[in-house]
């Protein structure tokens, strides 16, 4: 995976996860401020809408102006908004929060608004309810305390029971210590608030409050996976659709290709990812479409090459016919043999040509020496070209790097058709230069014959190329030797060159390819 392309996706997958994170902060953060609210607002309605209902508050709870600052307002006194001052009007109790801590409000039937401060809200609320609760009890006697700790409990939202009464535990040493010293003592116990009352009698009461506001509830967490979800889904879609629109491109394109539109392509997109594809997809519809060129012009040129050795093996028939004497006959059998075997050898370079140009054999690369295949083939070309001057040329230091990863079969048939070329185009020397080292390979086969134009340099590589000067048919071959030269090179992952020889003054080839390479 190329570096850019995954920075690119690591800070595209970075970037959901900072926008996943930030929907959920907003979510998290605006949905708990609401329940929040709600929640204050339910826990102090029950002691709001007692107080407001109270006719002796002052004389009653005297701690309310000790301990909460309580106190009763007209609503224009208050620093409301229009929809909270509606809300006080339907009868609804607010919390409002400041720099000191949460105000409770709620309009009396006289059309005035108590407020109560509640600093520490969940524990002030408790306190507070607690006192009252402890104050009515404290005037009802012992028979009848069970019957008003039920109606105080409902009318306060909250549970009374008898300290140590049933299965409950008893609160734990320190309130105790503290409940000596006070009336109230308040205690949480699994995330839920408590308040021991002390009566005048020396009994205790439990008093047990709704739970404490919880901010990581089940719902609140199945909202954050579900929005966290459309999030994810949402930037999947929008990055599915632009990946689907170069998709389609390509696919389009494709259709157009199979409707023989062979020269249409993909415009390259701004995905990295459909990029590459297409990049690919150009490069596959490059090599159809020369493979089909390639294929035409074998087709046009081999019906060309055809029709000769065919024609003079027609001739050679038809001259059988007439031969008077055995030395004729034996004349025409020898030049249809020798169009036979031609023949043969066309079939046998177009085959290999073929297999080269449209996908290449299955190369089974392995470690060989390339000195000894120069060799070799040096020795082979000097018994077909006796009057042809051979020479190796291979450097000491070539013989230390002489192992490379190789398809012998095929570097010696690259060898054999550039040194058989060079020993027909010579007019009495061959030189062939190989030089190895650590990276690569390079070999030269230079000739001391005409050479060839610097114009005419790549075209000799192409298929069934034949030059107009020196190198026509007279000298033999199909224009196929230097192109099946070509393509072996290139499954070996290296290059073929021409040039000209600075030393013999004819033309010089040379093979570089990789040394070491995957097989």
């Amino acid at each position: 995976m190329p570096v850019s392309f995954f920075l690119k996706l690591f800070s595209r997958l970075a970037s959901l996860a900072m926008a996943v994170l930030f929907v959920c902060f907003l979510a998290y953060w605006g949905v708990n401020t609401v329940r929040q609210q709600a929640w204050q607002e339910a826990m102090a309605t029950p002691l709001m809408d007692w107080l407001a209902q109270s006719p002796a508050m002052a004389g009653h709870y005297p701690w309310l102006t000790q301990f909460y600052d309580y106190d009763v307002r007209q609503v224009g006194e208050l620093n409301l908004s229009l929809a909270e001052r509606e809300r006080l009007e339907y009868g609804h109790t607010l919390v409002v929060s400041d720099a000191l801590g949460a105000m409770a409000l709620s309009r009396r039937d006289d059309g005035l608004v108590l407020s109560l401060r509640l600093r520490n809200f969940y524990q002030d609320t408790a306190e507070a309810t607690a006192l009252m609760a402890l104050w009515h009890l404290n005037q009802t006697g012992p028979a009848d305390r069970r019957e008003a700790s039920e109606l105080l409990a409902e009318a306060l939202g909250v549970r009374l029971l008898q300290t140590g009464e049933g299965s409950r535990q008893l609160p734990p040493e320190e309130v105790l210590q503290r409940i000596s010293e006070r009336p109230v003592a308040f205690y949480t116990r699994d995330a839920q608030g408590q308040v021991v009352l002390r009566l005048k009698s020396g009994a205790l009461v439990d008093m047990v409050m709704p739970g404490e506001f919880q901010r990581a509830s089940v719902p609140v967490l199945l909202l954050l996976l579900g929005l966290a979800g459309l999030v994810i889904a949402l930037a999947v879609r929008l990055l599915m659709q632009d990946v689907e629109k170069n998709l389609r491109s390509v696919e389009s394109v494709a259709v157009r290709i199979a409707r023989g539109e062979l020269d249409a392509r993909v415009e390259p997109g701004q995905s990295t990812l459909v990029s590459r594809l297409g990049t690919a997809f150009n490069s596959m519809a490059d090599q159809i479409q020369r493979l089909v060129g390639v294929q035409r012009e074998m087709i046009h040129a081999v019906s060309h090459e055809l029709r000769t050795p065919v024609a003079r093996i027609r001739f050679g028939v038809q001259m059988i016919e007439s031969a008077r004497t055995p030395e004729a006959l034996q004349k025409q059998l020898d030049g249809i043999d020798g169009d036979i075997q031609e023949l043969d050898e066309l079939i046998d370079e177009i085959l290999t040509y073929a297999r080269l140009e449209q996908g290449g054999p299955v190369f089974s690369l392995r470690t060989a020496s390339v000195t000894d295949l120069v060799r070799q083939m040096i020795e082979e070309q000097r018994v077909i070209h006796p009057g042809i001057q051979l020479e190796a040329v291979i450097p000491p230091q070539s013989d230390l790097w002489q192992e490379a990863n190789v398809e012998p079969r095929y570097i010696h048939r690259a060898l054999q058709n550039l040194v058989g070329n060079a020993c027909r185009y010579a007019s009495a020397e061959v030189r062939v230069t190989c030089q190895l080292d650590e990276e690569n390979c390079r070999i030269d086969v230079e000739d001391d014959g005409p050479g060839i134009p610097e114009e005419d340099w790549e075209k000799v590589f192409s298929a069934f190329a034949r030059l107009d000067d020196s190198r026509t048919r007279t000298s033999g071959g199909y224009g196929l030797g230097l192109s099946i030269v070509r393509r072996i090179l290139f499954w070996h992952g290296g290059q073929s060159f021409v040039g000209r020889s600075d030393d013999l003054g004819g033309a010089r080839f040379s093979l570089v390819w990789p040394r070491k390479q995957d097989s």
